[in-house]
């Protein structure tokens, strides 16, 4: 007999979730979804339906989704589903590393995950404790493994969870093995019986963590990014903050034997904690995230401040700026880094990425040092797709705006900490000729044309932010702007559509407005968040104006810009809230 509905509930929502409870191993998200039943029982369905509408699909970085029961949240089921159907892409001896970071329930999803992978055959090896996201990505290829799972929601806030897949070549899953994965992973879900293909239960036999195996994999990570850099200048003051997450012990270990002095931490968080009690969204994008980073910056004198999200993949810089301080951008890093890295070597065999969002900055320098530069779209799977695409060349630095970096391409998706290393080498060398960051923008200002890029995002969250994410790129689609502030759009790139002059082209719900002169705008979902994403840029002739009127002009323009698409999307610039 069927549960009991209470007024306006759908008794098929009733009967799914007694069925999910069935499968659930775990006590706290069966108490959790009791919970809801009741309130759906009473009249209000709306927090169980949103659990049991859809499932939590792949997007940009694997799956991610609010912690919870149910086929639309991160959990212990989910878990499994999803690791039976990467199992199906592996052979039947192959090695699966497994890490996770140390938000809520990270420690129980990853060992679901290693637990599935044995029971169909297949050797885990279960890392000890959290470690960061490049450390996992890294051990992939350094230990010759078929795939790495990471249980991480990467800079999310703490409702949040995760699971990044990466396969043999150490990148994240891309097309078309993440084609492959969705039409398992849709398969394995119509039919979980709560038993694996072998018909075995779930989960009989756990696998405990490897300490000795995790301890030299950190010490090789940490030898790697630490050995890249040449001899040099090492003096340098240097503010951080690993944001409450897992990269403190291995950015300090990695500083220290590269020869820099220690970080200046912010005491209050250094420790991982998985609430990220400081901060309202762990995500070093946020300026509210740094404003702990930047008080101690300014107690110590510090030449800049670092800050990297909770699983260490990005990194956020702060430089002192007048009577304060200022965050650098995504593009600023890693022009910045790109030109630093390109000048300490030669040939034509060297390529930088970037994404098509990111400045097109990079371009003309890797253009002045003789290397190549390709675009690709938004996402680490597709730089890296990139790179794979040019085996005859040599990676120098990917980067994308939202403060993802890659230095070489050991560690094939993004690395906070490698990228914290070489942006310290440069402050070191900077500060040992009298200069400083700001000083090498201006430069590269003067050698390209001054490129001022930025986004901003919307959030739009539940069932009434999909459809106006998908409502505003429709109606973008449809009836994109003849101008926006005064500037013409020249072009519509949509990537959605077929393009006759690239066959073959990867597609993505992104749509791209050229303004001419170098200006361009662009507008996106986010396939991490419930945001839409603005992106653009302007460039201007310094003309021997002094750089930071000029950019403080050009950044004006480019806030017209952006604010006119935005209202022509529909939303209010001043709440970034619907309009």
């Amino acid at each position: 007999m069927p549960p009991s509905a209470g007024p306006g509930t759908d008794s098929g929502l009733l009967e799914a979730a007694a069925r999910w409870r069935d499968l659930d191993p775990d006590p706290g998200t069966r108490a959790e979804l009791d919970e809801l039943v009741a309130a759906a029982r009473s009249g209000d369905a709306g927090p169980l339906a949103a659990a049991f509408t859809g499932r939590v699909g792949l997007g940009t970085a694997g799956l991610r989704a609010p912690m919870g029961p149910g086929p639309a949240r991160m959990n212990r089921v989910v878990v499994r589903r999803a690791t039976e159907a990467l199992l199906t892409l592996l052979p039947a001896d192959a090695l699966v590393v497994v890490g996770h970071d140390a938000r809520r329930r990270s420690a129980e999803l990853a060992a679901e995950v290693a637990r599935v992978v044995a029971g169909g055959g297949r050797r885990p090896l279960l890392l000890a404790g959290p470690v960061p996201t490049p450390v996992l990505a890294f051990a992939v290829r350094h230990l010759g493994c078929g795939a790495g799972v990471m249980i991480t929601a990467s800079h999310n806030r703490a409702t949040d969870n995760g699971y990044k897949v990466y396969l043999a070549d150490g990148a994240q899953i891309g097309p078309p093995d993440e084609q492959r994965l969705a039409a398992a992973l849709d398969r394995v879900s119509e039919r979980d019986d709560g038993r694996g293909t072998d018909g075995t239960p779930w989960g009989a036999s756990p696998v405990a963590p490897d300490d000795a195996a995790t301890g030299r994999l950190v010490a090789d990570y940490v030898g790697l990014v630490a050995g890249r850099l040449r001899p040099g200048p090492r003096s340098a003051t240097l503010a951080y903050t690993a944001l409450h997450g897992v990269g403190r012990a291995p950015t300090a270990a990695a500083f220290a034997e590269a020869g820099f002095p220690p970080l200046v931490e912010v005491a209050a968080q250094c420790e991982p904690d998985g609430d990220f009690p400081t901060v309202a969204f762990p995500n070093p994008e946020e300026p509210s995230a740094l404003e702990l980073l930047e008080r101690r910056a300014a107690e110590v004198g510090a030449d800049a401040g670092l800050a990297h999200d909770p699983d260490a993949d990005r990194l956020g810089v702060l430089v002192p700026r007048g009577a304060g301080w200022a965050s650098l951008t995504g593009d600023e890093i890693g022009v910045l880094l790109a030109d630093h890295l390109l000048g300490q070597g030669r040939g034509p065999d060297r390529l930088v990425a970037r994404t098509v969002v990111s400045s097109r900055l990079l371009d003309r320098v890797a253009e002045a040092h003789g290397a190549r530069c390709v675009a690709t779209l938004t996402g680490f799977k597709h730089v890296m797709a990139a790179v794979r695409a040019h085996p005859e060349l040599r990676l120098v630095l990917g980067y994308e705006e939202a403060l993802g970096f890659a230095v070489g391409d050991e560690v094939r998706d993004k690395d906070g900490i490698a990228a914290a290393l070489v942006l310290a080498d440069l402050v070191a060398r900077s500060r040992a000729v009298g200069r400083t960051l700001d000083d090498r923008l201006d430069e590269l200002a003067r050698r390209h044309g001054l490129h001022v890029a930025a986004s901003r995002s919307f959030r739009v969250e539940g069932f009434d932010g999909v459809a106006a994410r998908a409502a505003a790129m429709d109606g973008l689609r449809r009836d994109p702007p003849g101008e926006l502030a005064g500037r013409s759009v020249v072009d519509v790139v949509d990537f959605l559509a077929d393009d006759p002059d690239r066959p073959g082209r990867s597609r993505a719900d992104l749509v791209v407005l050229e303004l001419g002169q170098g200006a361009w705008a662009a507008v996106r979902p986010s396939g991490t968040e419930p945001k839409l994403k603005l992106y653009g840029e302007v460039v201007h002739d310094l003309s021997g104006a002094p750089p930071a009127a000029a950019r403080a002009g050009a950044a004006a323009e480019l806030e017209r810009i952006q604010g006119a698409l935005a209202r022509r999307l529909g939303f209010t610039v001043e709440g970034d809230a619907l309009g």
